[in-house]
């Protein structure tokens, strides 16, 4: 009999987020992995996709850090009350009642020193008024520049003109001794300053035109005003897509709890993240570059956190994230606790963990490779020529409400998504290339049904709950065998059923079983019918082994004899 959430420790505040998240019954996951972070031990859970693992760890979290919150709110009330609010100036003083109109008195309280209003410039250029305190310091440096002096007159300039012009013909003349067609060296800024001769009097100016877009350093600047505090527990995600799907999860708890939850990621404006930071944070979910950014430029600090969760710990400690993320728990308190989520546990991961949690309790509610069972799996054998044929006859055959394509490569994305536009499909697409507004709306027509296929990388493939998927078709055979288990958990979601469809082509046959040994498991061959395959197809053995072979370089296959010519390289005397 499954417990309910009550039953699991959780406390008042946080069961009416779980009533406002809409969840009745705790998942395998949540079951076993709840009561281990409130008790404060270290955590390694790995569980099928669609399992609810976010909620696993966001939870018991919120609750663990209420303390800290409560403490850091007092405190930041208490220095705002003792501040003076920023910006807030003296009142001025009224004007005397015996004071004649335009007199100093009236016009009320004088600067500390003399304005002092620089002369008209020789070049005609604008002059600015500063002004000065008693030991002669300029004040006031960034305030709007006003201009003191009438521009020439139009017979001055006219004057200078002529001039110019007569300088110009004189040096146009060629000197004695100069050879017949020969060209004279022309000064350094002669020919900006003939430029400018010919300019009209009185035409304004022409102004470099400033990027826009960019904030400047001061913009960015701590406010030294602020009072911010927190986080206490750090959230680190792989995409920004899991990241913002991790806030919409732990918003509506802090909403019960009175907490706040901040998430920073690229492809949104830094100044606002940056304010939300001051503000004061509880929560912190981030993605890695962005978090690093705000760190190195003083926006934020890691000293408080108490709990540091990586969010799909297999894609957080592989090659290409360790190197970020080296740097992140490197800026943490030694004295945390620390979660790791994923799908998949890979054992070559098994030192990098061993390192950075302390007496780990294990919970694992699907082995390494499983897929879910509420998915079918197809294989598809097919030629690379004819990928788009399949895939089009396929969405022909089927015709399902929402279908995500895999593909291996942002120009491969490009190029399927075209064509199922000039096909006719209601489609769109989505990779790193493009800017996360992009990335968001494709996402929400999606979620939506205004489109029918959604093309992606593997940046969908971590994570996004998107309810509803009829089908997931790996276009391209993935390298990595984890991330067919995550792309794979894209649909059967939440208990209903789904379809997969792996194209395979005949390059692609070491991928797929790379998969099948991690997975332990053969995928079933299956053939559209009625659909013209290609003869140069390669069909893989229906009797293939999972279990992958293990071969010595000097020893060779023990299968093939220790003859001569046996084993992989012969016989080594």
């Amino acid at each position: 009999m499954n417990k309910t959430f009550a039953e699991l420790g959780l406390d008042e505040h946080i069961l009416q987020g779980v009533e406002a998240l809409g969840f009745t019954t705790p998942t395998p996951v949540q079951e076993q992995a709840i009561p281990l972070v409130l008790a404060g031990r270290d955590v390694i859970a790995s569980a099928q996709t669609g399992t609810g693992k976010t909620a696993a760890f966001a939870l018991p979290i919120l609750q663990l850090i209420e303390p800290y919150s409560r403490a850091a709110r007092e405190e930041q009330a208490r220095l705002a009350a003792q501040d003076k609010p920023a910006g807030e100036k003296d009142a001025p003083s009224s004007p005397a009642p015996d004071a004649k109109p335009g007199s100093p008195a009236a016009e009320g309280p004088q600067p500390d020193g003399p304005d002092v209003l620089a002369d008209a410039a020789d070049d005609g250029s604008a002059s600015t008024s500063a002004g000065v305190d008693a030991q002669g310091n300029i004040q006031g440096l960034h305030r709007t520049r006003r201009r003191h002096h009438k521009k020439a007159a139009a017979g001055a300039g006219k004057a200078e003109a002529t001039s110019a012009s007569a300088k110009d013909a004189s040096a146009s003349k060629p000197k004695a001794g100069a050879k017949p067609g020969s060209r004279a060296k022309s000064k350094p800024g002669a020919k900006r300053a003939a430029a400018a001769s010919d300019t009209k009097p009185g035409a304004p100016k022409r102004r470099r035109s400033r990027r826009r877009g960019r904030k400047s350093d001061v913009d960015l600047a701590p406010n030294p005003n602020a009072h911010p505090f927190g986080p206490f527990a750090l959230v680190v995600t792989p995409t920004r897509e899991l990241a913002q799907q991790i806030e919409d999860v732990v918003s509506v708890v802090c909403q019960k709890t009175g907490q706040t939850a901040v998430v920073v990621m690229g492809g949104t404006k830094l100044d606002r993240q940056i304010r939300r930071l001051e503000d004061g944070c509880d929560l912190l979910v981030a993605t890695p570059g962005r978090l690093l950014d705000l760190m190195e430029h003083g926006h934020l600090s890691l000293r408080d956190v108490k709990v540091f969760v990586l969010d799909e710990a297999d894609r957080m400690l592989d090659m290409g994230f360790w190197p970020s993320v080296r740097r992140i728990v490197a800026a943490l308190p030694r004295e945390r606790q620390t979660l790791l989520f994923s799908a998949t546990i890979p054992p070559s991961i098994k030192g990098t963990v061993d390192a950075m949690l302390k007496d780990p309790a294990t919970v694992e509610i699907a082995r390494v490779g499983q897929t879910a069972d509420t998915v079918e799996e197809h294989l598809c054998p097919v030629t690379q020529g004819q990928k788009l044929q399949l895939l089009e006859a396929l969405l022909r055959r089927y015709d399902p409400e929402r279908v995500l394509v895999f593909c291996r490569t942002k120009t491969r994305v490009d190029e399927v998504a075209q064509m199922l536009r000039r096909a006719g499909f209601k489609s769109d697409f989505m990779h790193s290339g493009r800017n996360q507004r992009e990335r968001d709306r494709a996402l929400e027509r999606f979620r939506a049904a205004e489109v029918q296929v959604l093309v992606a990388t593997d940046v969908m493939s971590r994570g996004i709950d998107v309810s509803g998927i009829d089908a997931v078709v790996n276009f391209d055979v993935p390298m990595d065998p984890e991330d067919y288990v995550h792309r794979i958990g894209r649909t059967g979601r939440a208990g209903h059923s789904g379809l997969a469809f792996t194209f395979v082509a005949p390059d692609e046959i070491s991928p797929l079983r790379e998969i099948e040994y991690f997975t332990h498991k053969l995928v079933p061959t299956w053939d559209l019918e009625g659909f013209d395959y290609d003869s140069t197809r390669i069909v893989p053995n229906p009797g293939r082994s999972t279990n992958k072979p293990t071969r010595s370089l000097f020893n060779g296959s023990r299968a093939r004899g220790r003859g001569i010519s046996g084993g992989r390289y012969g016989r080594h005397y």
